[in-house]
């Protein structure tokens, strides 16, 4: 029961905020076509539901080819692969929205496990695989608000990619067994609204206080174990 009213709740809440958020979405199309390398659209092979590939939809944040240029998939602030429009657009998370035509599809959800590359999805190890194999990659989650400014840091690392690695991916695994194990539409609700709530209030400690279970880590601390490690 929870899927199929999670499935209808999927295609309501995306198609009500792809009209809704109309006359938002077709400035930055305009705006993104007549700057930059003139591209609208990004899309990106990910692994999603069953461990099986899909293509994400995003704004075009950076350069063409940067996924094969400076540090690949991982992306630091003020990184010099981001074009000017698409650093508000990362910033504000606005670049997620074309991800409501992969929800309205159902490629999909507005909650759960964000959506993996495949060199990201091969890191995890297998307990991390089953719970994310069940569920189908969201929009935002548990990780999106916990990693609401994932680049500050990244770029603190002596090493980002390794950072990334070492300790980012981990947790995120961490993150995605969590909410596995707590999913219902009580949780997805609030998911939905400490989304909103950390885009307002970037410092807010707010999730912990919902999820007092919710796996925590001091990662300013980390970063500076990393480093003294690197």
């Amino acid at each position: 029961m929870y899927k199929i009213i999670k499935r209808l709740f999927d295609i309501l809440l995306s198609l009500i905020a792809i009209l809704c958020l109309s006359w938002l979405l077709i400035p930055i199309m305009i705006i993104l076509l007549c700057t930059g390398e003139h591209e609208i659209f990004y899309k990106q092979t990910r692994i999603g539901k069953g461990g099986k590939p899909f293509g994400v939809l995003k704004f075009a944040t950076m350069l063409k080819n940067s996924p094969n240029m400076g540090m690949g998939t991982v992306t630091t602030r003020d990184d010099p692969r981001v074009l000017p429009v698409g650093k508000f657009l990362r910033k504000t998370k606005l670049n997620e929205l074309p991800q409501l035509f992969n929800i309205l599809l159902g490629s999909m959800s507005i909650i759960g496990p964000r959506p993996m590359v495949q060199r990201g999805y091969e890191a995890y190890n297998e307990e991390v695989k089953r719970c994310y194999n069940a569920m189908t990659p969201g929009l935002s989650g548990a990780g999106s608000v916990i990693f609401r400014d994932e680049e500050y840091y990244v770029s603190k690392a002596t090493d980002p990619v390794g950072f990334m690695r070492d300790v980012i991916q981990p947790f995120k695994g961490n993150l995605e067994v969590w909410y596995y194990n707590h999913r219902s539409l009580w949780v997805d609700f609030m998911l939905i609204f400490l989304t909103v709530w950390v885009v307002l209030f970037p410092k807010s400690e707010l999730m912990y206080k919902v999820f007092p279970t919710l796996p925590r880590k001091d990662f300013d601390k980390a970063v500076e174990e990393f480093n003294a490690k690197n």
